[in-house]
C-alpha cells in the first residue's frame, strides 16, 4: 500500500470512529427504537428518561389504532400501522387505512386556496364579499379600511367567530354550507360572524375556513371535494385522500372507526363534516407526508407543482399569532418548523415538519385519547432523528416526606365534579375529570405544588380555615376544590 493510501485509510478509520452507532443500523432497527422509545413531555431531573412501546401506550390510553409516516432526506423513509381499525375487531390498521385529519384539513385547503391565487382566480387581499356567491359575510367589525380577506381568513386573524365544529352523528341531518355559516337549522354550530376588527389579533377560527371554502367554490364553479382533488390531492399523489362528505360508501371499508376516550366506538363509526376545509379531509399519514414534502420542496425552490417559492415562503412566514397561511410556524433553536394538529370526534392527528431539513412525521389515531399518544410517538421520532424540537424537559422533584403527602390524600369536589387523591411513595395519584379519565401521577415541585410528567398539568394545596387543605387546580384558570368526606 502506498504512503498516500495508508494515510487515506487512517483518515477513514478516524472518521469512522466518530460515526454514530445508529448510522450503521438497518432501517428496521431504527424503526424498532422509535416504536419502543415513546416518552413523556417531562422527565425527573437526575433520573433516566423512562420509555414505553407503542403497544403499551395504546393500551394505557385506549387507542385501538394508530398510523405513522416518517420523512427523512425529503422523502417518506418509512410508514407503519399499529392496532386495529375498530376495537374488538381483527382488521389491522395499515398504511392505507383512512383517518379523519380533522383540523389538518386546514393547511391542505390553504394550499389549494394559494394555488387559486396564483392562477389569478383569487386575491389574498380583496374583500371576500366581492366574490362570494350564494351567501355574504354579514356586516360586523369589518370596515372598508379593514375588510375580511383570504389572507386574514387563512391566518386566523379575520376576526371570525366559531372555533371548531363537532360534526354530525349518524342519522343527524347535515346542513348546507350557507346554513352552517348562518347557524341555521339543522346546523349545530353558531353563525359565523366578524366581531373583532380584521387583522387586529389572532383567534383560531374554523368558521373563517368555512368562509374560505365557500369563496374557493365560488371562484372555481366546482364543489369543494372535486376541486381539492383536481388542484391538490391528485397533483401531489395523495391518492388515498378525499374531502368528500359524507364519506362515500365505497371507502367505508378503508376507514378506521372513531372511538371515545374509553376506547368505545363512536355511534355510526364517525361524524360527517360539511365544514370540509376546516375539518373534512379523510387521509393517511403517508398522504399528509406528501403534502409536507411538497411545502418543503416549494419553499426551497425545488418544486412549483402547486405554488411558487414566493408563495410557499408567504405560507410559511409567521403573521399574527403563531400562524402563517393555514399552518402554524415556529422556530426552535434556529430550526424552522411547520405543524398542525387535528381533533374530530373519535380521531386525533398531528403533522410536524422541519422546514429546511427535509424531515418530519405524521401520526394519526382513531381515538379521543390519541392526542397524548401522537405526541409521545413524535418525541420518540424527534429523539431518534436528532430534532431540536420536542425534546424531553427535565424537571426537579422536591423532597417531600411521606407524612406530608399523606395529609393531602382524600376526596375533593368542585361543584358536581369529584376528585380522588391518594399518596404512593414520592408522588400523589389523582383521579379527576379535569385531568381526563385515566388515573395520573403527580410529583412534588415543592411541599405544596405538584406536576404531571405527561403534559405538565399542575395543582397546589392551600391550607383553609378548618386546618385542612383546598386543592387549587391550574387548568387554564385556577379552580378551587374543597375537601369532602
Amino acid at each position: 500500500m502506498s504512503p498516500f493510501s495508508t494515510r487515506l485509510a487512517a483518515v477513514a478509520a478516524l472518521f469512522a470512529s466518530f460515526t454514530p452507532a445508529w448510522a450503521h443500523d438497518t432501517l428496521d432497527e431504527r424503526i424498532a427504537r422509535v416504536e419502543n422509545g415513546l416518552r413523556l413531555r417531562f422527565a425527573i431531573q437526575g433520573r433516566p428518561v423512562s420509555t414505553a412501546s407503542i403497544a403499551q401506550r395504546m393500551a394505557a390510553l385506549n387507542v385501538p389504532g394508530v398510523s405513522v409516516a416518517v420523512i427523512n432526506h425529503g422523502k417518506i423513509e418509512w410508514a407503519r400501522g399499529y392496532g386495529v381499525v375498530e376495537a374488538g375487531g381483527s382488521r389491522a390498521v395499515g398504511t392505507e387505512t383512512l383517518f379523519q385529519a380533522a383540523s389538518i384539513s386546514k393547511p391542505v385547503a390553504a394550499l389549494g386556496a394559494l394555488h387559486l391565487v396564483e392562477q389569478g382566480k383569487l386575491s389574498l387581499d380583496e374583500d371576500v364579499n366581492h366574490k362570494l356567491i350564494g351567501w355574504k359575510l354579514p356586516a360586523g367589525a369589518q370596515t372598508a379600511e379593514s375588510p375580511v380577506t383570504m389572507r386574514k381568513l387563512l391566518n386566523h386573524s379575520a376576526g371570525a367567530t366559531v372555533h371548531g365544529f363537532r360534526g354530525y352523528a349518524a342519522g343527524e341531518a347535515v346542513p348546507t354550507l350557507p346554513q352552517l355559516l348562518d347557524g341555521a337549522k339543522p346546523a349545530n354550530s353558531a353563525p359565523v360572524r366578524v366581531d373583532l376588527p380584521p387583522g387586529s389579533q389572532s383567534r383560531y377560527s374554523g368558521g373563517g375556513f368555512s368562509v374560505a371554502q365557500l369563496l374557493m367554490t365560488s371562484v372555481s364553479g366546482k364543489d369543494f371535494a372535486p376541486l381539492m382533488t383536481d388542484i391538490v390531492l391528485a397533483p401531489l399523489g395523495m391518492k388515498h385522500s378525499t374531502y368528500a362528505q359524507p364519506l362515500p360508501l365505497a371507502l367505508h371499508g378503508a376507514a378506521a372507526t372513531g372511538h371515545d376516550g374509553n376506547g368505545k366506538p363512536v355511534n355510526g363509526k364517525w361524524h360527517t363534516h360539511p365544514e370540509q376545509a376546516a375539518a373534512g379531509l379523510w387521509t393517511t399519514p403517508s398522504d399528509l407526508a406528501r403534502f409536507a414534502i411538497e411545502l418543503q420542496q416549494a419553499n426551497a425552490g425545488k418544486s412549483n407543482k402547486l405554488i411558487s417559492q414566493e408563495m410557499a415562503t408567504q405560507m410559511l412566514t409567521r403573521l399574527k399569532g403563531n400562524f402563517g397561511l393555514g399552518i402554524e410556524v415556529r422556530e426552535v433553536a434556529g430550526e424552522r418548523l411547520f405543524m398542525h394538529g387535528g381533533a374530530n370526534r373519535g380521531y386525533r392527528a398531528m403533522l410536524h415538519a422541519l422546514t429546511d431539513a427535509g424531515q418530519g412525521a405524521v401520526v394519526m389515531t382513531n381515538s379521543d385519547g390519541g392526542g397524548a399518544l401522537a405526541l409521545e410517538i413524535l418525541r420518540s421520532i424527534a429523539a431518534e432523528y436528532g430534532w431540536k424540537d420536542l425534546r424531553v424537559i427535565e424537571k426537579p422533584v422536591a423532597p417531600v416526606s411521606t407524612a406530608t403527602l399523606a395529609r393531602y390524600a382524600g376526596n375533593y369536589q368542585i361543584g358536581p365534579m369529584k376528585i380522588a387523591v391518594t399518596s404512593s411513595g414520592d408522588r400523589l395519584i389523582v383521579t379527576a375529570p379535569p385531568f381526563g379519565a385515566q388515573t395520573r401521577e403527580f410529583f412534588p415541585a415543592s411541599e405544596t405544588a405538584f406536576f404531571n410528567l405527561n403534559d405538565g398539568a399542575e395543582f397546589a394545596f392551600e391550607a383553609n380555615k378548618d386546618g385542612k387543605f383546598d386543592m387549587i387546580i391550574n387548568a387554564g384558570q385556577a379552580q378551587r376544590a374543597t375537601p369532602v368526606p
